[in-house]
C-alpha cells in the first residue's frame, strides 16, 4: 500500500484559548494525544505551551460520500433533453460518467475528495461504495479492487475512514435486471458478502480507527425479503441506506410494496441506532416522527439535496423528538462542512418561513446543529469521536480566531459567525485520530495529492 503522505501518530500537545468541551465552552484548555491517536488528558487553566491555535472543537465525521463522483462537478448543470431536469436526468449523466473510471481514476479522485474534506474540517470520510466492478459489469480478479483504492486514499490523505461496501442488486423494487449504468454495482448477496470480506481485507493495513460496515442501496436496489432482516447478515459495523429521498421513489415502492418508503422500512425492518438512513426528505409527519423513535440517524447532505431538487428534511420536528441526525458531502460537487450546516438551516427557514429554526432557549443555532451533527456522526460511524475528552479519537478542528470574521467572538457567538457568516477558509488545522494533517489551513501533501488528480482528469476528459 502506498505510504508516501502518510503521518504516524505522535504523541502532541495543543493548547487553546478556548474550546467546545462536554460540559460546554472553557479557556486556556490543553489536550494531550497519546500515541496511539486517543485523547490522553483535558485541562482548563492551562498554561500556554505545544501547538497553540484560536479555538479548538471536536472535528466532525463526513457521514456520506460518493467519491468518484466529485471529477463530475460542474458538468451536470446544462438543460437535458427532457423538460424538466430531475434527479434522474442527472443519474443518467452520472451512469455515463462513470463507465469510463478505473481503478486508477478511483483512487487519484478519492484522494483528492478526502483531502478536502480534511482541509473542511471533516476528520473522517464514512464512503458509500458502490463503484465495485469493471464497466461490463464483471468483477475484478480482486474483487476487492475498488476497495482496496478507497483505502489506498486514505493511507495518502491520513483521514478517518468508515468503509460502507454497498449491496445493489436489482434496477427496481420489481426485481428488474440492472441496466447499462448499474451492471458494475451489482452483487446478489452471496458474492455481496465475498465483496465485503475482501474490502474488509483492503483495510488491514490501516491504522486503527478505521472501521467497516455495509450500506444495502435502497428500497429499489435490495430484495424486500433481504432487507427485513438485513442486520443480521451483518451483525458488526454501521449499516447505511438511502430511504425516501424522490417523489418517484416513494411512488414505486408504494406502486409495488404498499406502502411508503419510510412507512415499509418501519413496519418491516429491525431500524436502530446502527443504523444511518440518508436523505429522508419525502417523509409525513408522522413518520418523522416514528423514525425518529427508533434511534437511527438520519444523514443529511444539503447542499447535493439542494442541488438534485430532492426535497426539504422535517429537521425541526425530527429534533424536537429527539432525532440525531449527521452530514455528508454526497456528490461532493462542494465539500463545504459550514456551508452544509448553513444549508440545512436556511432550508427549515425557507420552508417555514422563520429564523433560527433548529436553535434552543440554551444554545444558539449554530451550537444545536453542530453539537447535532458532532453525535450524529459518531454513532453512525461507529467512531468513538465527536468530543473532547479522554479515551476517545483525537478528532479535532481549529478556528483562526484571529481573521476579521471570528476576532472578538467567543462562545456560541463564534460558532455562528463560523457557519452563517464564514467559510471553511476559517480551518487552521485539523488532526485525525491524532493526524495532524491540515496545517495554516492546508493538507501536508497537497501538492502531491492534487498533481495526481490533475493528471487524471487529464486522461478521464480526453476520454469522454
Amino acid at each position: 500500500m502506498d505510504t508516501r503522505y502518510y503521518a504516524k501518530w505522535a504523541k502532541m500537545r495543543i493548547w487553546a484559548e478556548s474550546a467546545l468541551l462536554p460540559t460546554g465552552w472553557a479557556s486556556e484548555v490543553a489536550v494531550a494525544v497519546d500515541g496511539t491517536g486517543r485523547i490522553a488528558s483535558v485541562n482548563t487553566g492551562a498554561s500556554k505551551s505545544g501547538h497553540c491555535v484560536g479555538l479548538l472543537l471536536p472535528s466532525p465525521v463526513n457521514v456520506h460520500s460518493h467519491a468518484f463522483q466529485r471529477a463530475m462537478a460542474g458538468l451536470t448543470e446544462r438543460r437535458g433533453t427532457n423538460f424538466p431536469d430531475s434527479f434522474w436526468t442527472w443519474r443518467d449523466l452520472m451512469f455515463r460518467f462513470l463507465g469510463h473510471l478505473t481503478p486508477e481514476h478511483v483512487e487519484a479522485i478519492t484522494a483528492l475528495v478526502q483531502m478536502e474534506m480534511l482541509e473542511a474540517g471533516y476528520s473522517t470520510n464514512t464512503e458509500f461504495h458502490y463503484l465495485h466492478h469493471t464497466p461490463a459489469g464483471t468483477p475484478y480478479e480482486n474483487i476487492g479492487e475498488m476497495s482496496e483504492r478507497i483505502a489506498a486514499a486514505a493511507n495518502r490523505t491520513g483521514i478517518g475512514l468508515c468503509l460502507l461496501p454497498v449491496h445493489y442488486e436489482f434496477g427496481g423494487c420489481d426485481g428488474r435486471e440492472l441496466g447499462p449504468g448499474q451492471i458494475r454495482f451489482g452483487n446478489d448477496l452471496d458474492r455481496f458478502q465475498r465483496l465485503r470480506d475482501a474490502a474488509n481485507d483492503a483495510l488491514a493495513g490501516l491504522p486503527e480507527d478505521t472501521q467497516i460496515g455495509v450500506a444495502p442501496h435502497s428500497l429499489r436496489a435490495v430484495a424486500s425479503e433481504t432487507l427485513k432482516d438485513y442486520a443480521d447478515h451483518f451483525p458488526d459495523g454501521p449499516v447505511h441506506m438511502h430511504l425516501a429521498e424522490q417523489i418517484p421513489e416513494v411512488d414505486e415502492v408504494q406502486a409495488q410494496w404498499g406502502a411508503r418508503p419510510v412507512e415499509w422500512a418501519l413496519d418491516h425492518m429491525a431500524l436502530d441506532n446502527r443504523w444511518c438512513l440518508i436523505h429522508c426528505t419525502q417523509m409525513t409527519p408522522s413518520e418523522t416522527v416514528h423514525l425518529a423513535a427508533t434511534g437511527a440517524v438520519s444523514g443529511l447532505c444539503p447542499i447535493t439535496e439542494s442541488s438534485l431538487g430532492d426535497g426539504i428534511f422535517d429537521g425541526v420536528r425530527w429534533a424536537g423528538h429527539g432525532g440525531c441526525f449527521a452530514i455528508g458531502s454526497d456528490s461532493n460537487i462542494r465539500i463545504a462542512l459550514s456551508e452544509e450546516l448553513r444549508t440545512l438551516d436556511y432550508s427549515q427557514r425557507l420552508r417555514d418561513h422563520t429564523r433560527a429554526a433548529l436553535a434552543t432557549e440554551g444554545m444558539s443555532t449554530g451550537r444545536c446543529i453542530f453539537e447535532n451533527v458532532l453525535r450524529g456522526g459518531a454513532q453512525a460511524a461507529g467512531r468513538w469521536t465527536g468530543r473532547l475528552e479522554e479515551g476517545r479519537w483525537a478528532d479535532m478542528l481549529a478556528l483562526d480566531t484571529a481573521l476579521p470574521m471570528l476576532y472578538g467572538f467567543s462562545m456560541d457567538t463564534v460558532l455562528d459567525a463560523w457557519i452563517f457568516a464564514g467559510d471553511d477558509g476559517l480551518v487552521s488545522d485539523v488532526w485525525s485520530a491524532g493526524r495532524h494533517m491540515v496545517q495554516n489551513g492546508r493538507h501536508i501533501a497537497r501538492t502531491e495529492v492534487f498533481a495526481d488528480y490533475v493528471r487524471t482528469i487529464d486522461a478521464l476528459r480526453s476520454a469522454l
